[in-house]
């Protein structure tokens, strides 16, 4: 059985959830699904990260104590992710003693090996990305190129990874493995920022305690970035279970928004080599959701949390715009008003529509009792096409493509209805054909459907007379032409997609 390890970020726990973080987390749930589907092996992890200066003074600001503040946003993140049916296998905190073990014995293994040393350090840091900076990659003198913050002076005696040694490494990886970073776009990137040189950079802190002990130093602790990055390895054995690690470590995936691009392209790879580990399998990078063309912050005050969408659009409305109309890789642009359309063209009109459609049509002309597929229909060939283009698409991380190649079928089952009118028609054996076709295009679409809408497609298996899950099916083999079977009972109801009209 083929393994399918996926990780989004483990998400800061300076602040609450926003449509930005679910954007990624809820493309990995539908990749965890569409591998279920597929019959891999599946491990889909998320977390939160909870260590940081950052951390540390959004806990004071607040009367509480970093873990006192950890513990509530943690939480927060759990009660977003169980809202949009997030079905991660494992919710990883960066406080746990599974994870103390991990960074320890994986930083160890980096020191012994000649790769991190203590030297004096002076630089400009920025606190929200807990990272230093040059003064060429400020903006407007003394801020921050992410954040638009100013920086700040540190001057401490700090532990250093010498990543400047690692670029020729780094290099032969990029050429060895040319979709370990994708789309091309942002592995251009990623190598252009080796060549353009790397610097040593810092690891540790001397400043601040809420982070994880240095084991050969108790007066340090790690900087949060070389805490966070092994959260993947923790969470599949770093540590603890050697077996278990190496069978899932070398099937790693990594989805990542690209304002953390250097950080898991190039550090992460460097430090794994350094502990004598080889890099994940792929990380794929996406770009920013903007507001109004504004990347989402708290200074903007332009976040929108999933629980403002929610109560108007459904969890399959909320997961099937961000999946439909945001194209991983590039920056997209969220409007309220693309959500109503979206949903409405695809949702309610299409989808919706046809489900109602059907099932009143085999009402009336049936008695409610659904027909076969003819095997020779037109439909056939297009499903197959269809099956195959969602399939490449999920398998190059294209959500997008994935379901307007699923939707062609609604579309296409559609229009024969409207070219053969059966609900103009006598009862009999053409008004079968086209009603059992119509019935195993939606049977195909609910599955195909699956990893976007959670909870549709089960809703429309069952009204069209099917038992069990969608989720127990498995690709290829369920989704093959003439699988529903005649004689099950169909079930007319409400609309599935309320048409939305403010």
């Amino acid at each position: 059985m083929t393994r399918f390890y996926v990780t989004t970020p483990i998400y800061y726990v300076n602040d609450a959830p926003h449509i930005g973080h679910a954007y990624t987390t809820v493309t990995a749930d539908a990749l965890a699904r569409w591998h279920r589907l597929i019959g891999d092996d599946v491990f889909f992890l998320t977390g939160t990260d909870e260590h940081g200066l950052k951390v540390q003074r959004a806990a004071e600001a607040n009367g509480l104590t970093p873990m006192e503040h950890a513990d509530r946003t943690s939480d927060r993140y759990r009660q977003t992710w169980a809202g949009l049916d997030i079905s991660y296998d494992d919710f990883i905190r960066t406080t746990e003693p599974r994870h103390y073990q991990a960074t320890q014995k994986l930083m160890q293994a980096a020191y012994d090996n000649g790769w991190i040393e203590l030297r004096p350090y002076e630089g400009l840091y920025c606190v929200s990305c807990e990272a230093y900076y040059t003064e060429g990659e400020l903006i407007d003198g003394n801020l921050c190129p992410i954040h638009r913050t100013p920086v700040e002076m540190l001057k401490e005696e700090n532990y250093f990874f010498k990543l400047s040694e690692f670029s020729d490494r780094l290099l032969e990886w990029f050429e060895q493995k040319p979709g370990a970073v994708t789309p091309e776009a942002k592995r251009n990137e990623a190598i252009g920022l080796i060549k353009g040189g790397l610097r040593d950079i810092s690891i540790s802190r001397t400043s601040i305690t809420w982070g994880v002990p240095v084991p050969w130093d108790a007066g340090h602790v790690f900087y949060v970035w070389y805490d966070a990055l092994i959260n993947y390895a923790t969470a599949v054995g770093y540590g603890a279970d050697p077996a278990r690690f190496g069978a899932w470590w070398p099937e790693a995936h990594h989805l990542i928004g690209k304002d953390i691009l250097r950080f898991h392209c190039v550090y992460w790879p460097a430090l794994l080599m350094a502990a004598g580990l080889e890099p994940p399998k792929r990380i794929a990078v996406h770009g920013f959701l903007l507001v109004g063309g504004e990347k989402m912050s708290k200074s903007a005050l332009n976040q929108i949390a999933p629980a403002d969408l929610i109560p108007t659009f459904g969890v399959d409305g909320f997961r099937y715009h961000f999946l439909r109309d945001q194209t991983f890789g590039p920056d997209g642009d969220f409007s309220y008003e693309g959500m109503v359309a979206r949903y409405n063209a695809d949702l309610a009109n299409n989808l919706g529509n046809l489900l109602a459609r059907v099932s009143t049509v085999v009402e009336r002309k049936c008695g409610g009792i659904g027909p076969a597929p003819d095997p020779e229909s037109r439909l056939a060939a297009i499903a197959a096409s269809v099956y195959e283009a969602a399939a490449s698409a999920w398998e190059r991380i294209a959500p997008s493509e994935a379901l307007d190649a699923t939707w062609r079928l609604v579309r296409e089952t559609n229009a024969a209805l409207e070219a053969a009118e059966p609900w103009k028609a006598d009862p009999g054996p053409a008004v079968n054909a086209v009603l059992g076709d119509a019935l195993e295009a939606l049977r195909i679409v609910a599955l195909l459907a699956s990893p976007a809408l959670s909870r549709a497609s089960q809703e429309i298996w069952r009204r069209i007379g099917l038992a069990g899950a969608v989720s127990e099916q498995r690709l290829p083999e369920a989704a093959a032409w003439g699988g529903y079977p005649a004689g099950s009972r169909v079930e007319r109801a409400g609309p599935l997609f309320p048409r939305i009209t403010e």
